[in-house]
């Protein structure tokens, strides 16, 4: 078959490297196009398009500002694919951009649809404390992750497992779903028969924005604790350290676990350091939360690497009763 791949992120990576040892003809990659550089500002990455650039001369990369732009979709037919697989790409196909591969597209995304339809749904899935996840596959449709579900694998969440983590196992796994929608496709020449998603069980998994980040300590140790497993590396958990006298010192949180406490205990205000990171090189911070203790044990302070707790105390001297978050 002809194959154009479409996407952009890292969740796409290995199901695009499965179609170019597949044997199957991969005449284009269309990608998310790359911003104009900023001076020194940092632009984002595009592994999808690494690994297009490393194939120069065999394979033509595609960055269109919109897919369906009417000239992008005349150039799309040009390339008289079978289908398109589209995977972390950024951008919804409408029905003539479906139209112009002789058999629409498939989409891999990685939830069990409809729930967590969306840009985020893997982070979504881990701060909202799901006990599984997994990989769909569906024969798209112009609404967003809403088409037929083709195939569906079911994982567990690991009690710590950090959205990362999760993430390189479900793109992994990802591979298996859309290689056997491809060799169904080739061998019979349809799809199989697809299960249309319930609307009613459908949630969303909206984009993650920076102000995702704040900590809010009236919240519950464990909840904070999948937000800091949710969204690292970005958009980071962060929280302010107020100190008397002095301005607010921003902190970004990079590991913690949560502590429950005995009925009754939690007689301080959320954001409270009640303990030192004093004794031990590996002795945690804590900090009074609304249902529990968070023992912060990494760290990071402005402009620096992530340290342990004790190296934190060491050089920035917390005092128990200083508070964390919005005063």
């Amino acid at each position: 078959m002809r194959i154009v791949m479409m996407g952009t992120g890292p969740f796409a990576v290995p199901t695009f490297e499965w179609l170019l040892r597949s044997g199957h003809d991969i005449p284009a990659l269309v990608t998310r196009p790359v911003p104009a550089s900023r001076g020194r500002q940092k632009l984002p990455a595009n592994p999808m398009r690494d690994v297009g650039v490393r194939l120069a001369g065999q394979i033509k990369i595609l960055e269109p500002a919109s897919v369906n732009d009417p000239a992008c979709i005349a150039e799309l037919r040009e390339l008289q694919a079978d289908l398109w697989v589209v995977c972390d790409y950024g951008q919804i196909l409408k029905r003539e951009t479906l139209a112009a591969a002789r058999w629409g597209g498939i989409n891999l995304h990685a939830s069990l649809l409809p729930q967590y339809r969306g840009a985020a749904p893997i982070h979504w899935a881990i701060y909202h404390g799901e006990c599984e996840t997994g990989v769909t596959v569906i024969h798209m449709s112009p609404r967003l992750d809403a088409g037929p579900c083709l195939v569906q694998y079911r994982v567990p969440i690991g009690q710590h497992e950090t959205s990362v983590q999760l993430e390189q196992r479900l793109s992994e796994l990802g591979v298996t779903a859309v290689r056997e929608i491809v060799n169904h496709l080739a061998e019979h020449g349809e799809f199989p028969a697809g299960i249309q998603q319930d609307e009613s069980l459908a949630s969303l998994a909206p984009r993650l924005t920076k102000n995702d980040g704040t900590v809010d300590w009236t919240q519950s140790a464990q909840q904070i604790h999948r937000q800091v497993q949710a969204f690292l590396p970005w958009p980071g958990v962060y929280t302010d350290w107020h100190r008397a006298g002095q301005a607010p010192v921003r902190i970004l949180l990079d590991r913690v676990t949560h502590v429950d406490q005995p009925h009754g205990s939690q007689n301080l205000p959320a954001g409270t350091v009640v303990n030192l990171p004093l004794g031990s090189p590996s002795a945690p911070l804590l900090i009074q939360t609304g249902a529990g203790l968070l023992a912060i044990e990494e760290l990071l302070p402005p402009l620096k690497k992530p340290m342990r707790a004790a190296e934190f105390q060491r050089g920035y001297r917390m005092d128990i009763g200083d508070q964390l978050g919005t005063l």
